[in-house]
């Protein structure tokens, strides 16, 4: 029984760190996605007073 224990906690607190993981790793991504989207925004849209002149 002690055993059962054992392979249960080590099983959660892998989980856990899986979990945490993935959530940090996340953020990072959904940053370089919001740069990277604010970017080609920038580079590909003319300004507006350019809009208006033509």
């Amino acid at each position: 029984m002690e055993i059962n224990w054992i392979i249960f906690i080590v099983i959660l607190v892998c989980a856990i760190a899986l979990i945490l993981y993935l959530i940090i790793r996340n953020q990072k991504d959904k940053e370089e996605v919001i740069k990277f989207l604010n970017e080609t925004e920038i580079e590909d849209d003319p300004k507006p007073k350019e809009k208006e002149e033509n």
